[in-house]
C-alpha cells in the first residue's frame, strides 16, 4: 500500500527531475509583457494555457473584459475532504518607458548569477508558477487525495481586481473554498495571514488664481494642498487596537519585518501609513496656480474600518473650503487565524528543508488574499524577497524561487491529504 511518505518522495523526485522545465516556465511568463495599466494579459495566459493543455488538464477561462482573462481549473480527489484553492495573478507593474534604473532588459527573463531578472520576476510571476506547478503535480497523485484543489490564475490585480479576482470570488462562489495558498512576494521568512486595508483618496484645490508677484491677490491652490497634505500627516500617530492572538503574532513578527523589509517596517504595521503618491498643479512658474490635485495612499492596520478613518480625513479636510475629496480606490484589512493549521503546515515544510521557521505576519501591502479573507476563507501567503518589486533590475534568486514552489507543492498535499483517509 502506498503511504503519504511515498507519495511525498514521488513529489520531491518530480520536483527535483523537473526543475529545468519549471525554471522555463517562470522565464516564458516573464518574456511575456502584461503591465497594468492597461492590463492586457492574454500573451501571458496564453503561456499557461499552454502548460496546462501540454499535460491534459481541463480548464477553462472567465473574461469579463475581453483583454483580461482569469484561467481557472479544478480537480476532486479519491476521497471527500476539504477545498483548497491555489492563487496568482498575471499582470505586472507597468516599467519606465526609458527603462531608468534597468541594467537588464525587463522584459528578457535573462539569469545572471543565480538570479532570474525582469518585470513580475517577484511580483507575482514566481507564486504564479508555483501555483500552476502545484497543481499539475498534485493531479498525478489525486485519487489518494481528499477534498478538492482549485487553481486561480487571475488578471487585474495591480488595480483591485473588478476584472480578476474580485470578480470571480462574487460571479463564481466554486472558488471560495476551506483555506487559500497564494505565493506573493514577501520573504521566505514570514507567511502572511493578515494584510494592512489600502484607501486612496483624490483632493482637489482651487483658487482664484492670479500674476506670481500678486501673492496678496489670492490664494495658492499648491500652497494650500501642501498645508493640507502636511495636516494629513498627524493621522499617521493613529494605532489601531488589537486582539490578543493579533497582537501577539504582530510582536513577534516585528524583528522579521525589520530584517526581510528594512529597519522599521515592523513598527508601521498596526499604524496608519501616508503616501502622497501624486501631485500636479499650475501652469506656469510666474503664475500663482488655481488648481492643484494629489493623490494620497492611506494604509489602514487590522484592527481599524474604512469609515474610522474617512471620518477623521473628512474633519481636517472642512478646515479647507477650498478642497473637494473623493475615494478612487482602497479595501479594508484583512486577517485570518495566524495559528491556523496552514500556517504549521507550511512552517513543518520550510524547517525540512533547513530554513528557518517563517514567522506568521501582517504585510504593509495588498494581495488578492484579502478577497477570500473577506469572505471568511483562511487565506496565506508565502513567496520570495520582493527583490526590485515596483522597481528596476526585479529579480528572483533561483533556488529561492524553488524552495517556494517545493514549499507549495508540499504544503498543498499535507492539507489535502489529512482530508483523506488512510
Amino acid at each position: 500500500m502506498t503511504t503519504m511518505a511515498d507519495e511525498r518522495r514521488r513529489l520531491l523526485e518530480w520536483l527535483d527531475a523537473e526543475r529545468d522545465e519549471i525554471i522555463d516556465l517562470l522565464r516564458a511568463l516573464l518574456r511575456e509583457r502584461g503591465p497594468n495599466p492597461p492590463g492586457d494579459t492574454r500573451s501571458t495566459a496564453d503561456v499557461v494555457r499552454a502548460y496546462l493543455n501540454g499535460r491534459g488538464l481541463d480548464h477553462r477561462i472567465i473574461s469579463p473584459h475581453p483583454e483580461m482573462p482569469n484561467i481557472v481549473a479544478s480537480f476532486e480527489g479519491g476521497n471527500p475532504g476539504r477545498h483548497l484553492v491555489l492563487n496568482g495573478h498575471l499582470d505586472v507593474f507597468p516599467v519606465a518607458p526609458d527603462l531608468a534604473g534597468w541594467t537588464k532588459d525587463p522584459w528578457g527573463a535573462e539569469i545572471a548569477d543565480g538570479k532570474i531578472y525582469g518585470r513580475g520576476a517577484c511580483d507575482m510571476k514566481p507564486g504564479t508558477t508555483a501555483s500552476i506547478v502545484t497543481y499539475a503535480m498534485l493531479h498525478r497523485l489525486r485519487e489518494s487525495l481528499g477534498g478538492r484543489l482549485t487553481l486561480t490564475c487571475v488578471s487585474d490585480e495591480e488595480t483591485f481586481g473588478p476584472w480578476g479576482a474580485r470578480y470571480l470570488m462574487e460571479h463564481h462562489p466554486e472558488v471560495h473554498g476551506d483555506c487559500l495558498l497564494n505565493g506573493e512576494p514577501g520573504g521566505p521568512e514570514s507567511i502572511r495571514f493578515g494584510e494592512r486595508g489600502p484607501l486612496w483618496i483624490a483632493f482637489t484645490l482651487r483658487a482664484k488664481g492670479a500674476h506670481g508677484a500678486y501673492v496678496h491677490a489670492t490664494d495658492s491652490a499648491t500652497k494650500l494642498a501642501m498645508r493640507l497634505a502636511t495636516e494629513l500627516e498627524s493621522l499617521t500617530e493613529i494605532e489601531a487596537p488589537m486582539s490578543h492572538n493579533l497582537q501577539r503574532a504582530v510582536e513577534q513578527s516585528r524583528p522579521v519585518m525589520d530584517r526581510m523589509m528594512g529597519e522599521g517596517a515592523g513598527a508601521l504595521v498596526n499604524r496608519v501609513t501616508l503616501n502622497i503618491g501624486t501631485i500636479q498643479g499650475g501652469e506656469k512658474v510666474n503664475m500663482i496656480p488655481s488648481h492643484c490635485t494629489f493623490q494620497a495612499d492611506f494604509r489602514l492596520p487590522v484592527g481599524m474600518s474604512k469609515d474610522d478613518l474617512l471620518s477623521k480625513i473628512a474633519e481636517i479636510a472642512a478646515r479647507y473650503p477650498q478642497a473637494s475629496w473623493e475615494v478612487v480606490g482602497g479595501d479594508e484589512p484583512s486577517w485570518c487565524d495566524p495559528d491556523h493549521e496552514m500556517v504549521a503546515i507550511i512552517q513543518k515544510n520550510v524547517e525540512e528543508a533547513g530554513r528557518p521557521r517563517p514567522q506568521p505576519i501582517v504585510s504593509l501591502g495588498g494581495t488578492d488574499a484579502r478577497l477570500w479573507r473577506h469572505r471568511g476563507v483562511p487565506a496565506y501567503v508565502y513567496g520570495p524577497y520582493p527583490h526590485g518589486m515596483g522597481s528596476h533590475d526585479e529579480h528572483v534568486d533561483i533556488e529561492e524561487f524553488l524552495h517556494v514552489v517545493r514549499t507549495h507543492v508540499l504544503s498543498a498535499f499535507d492539507y489535502l491529504s489529512r482530508s483523506a483517509p488512510r
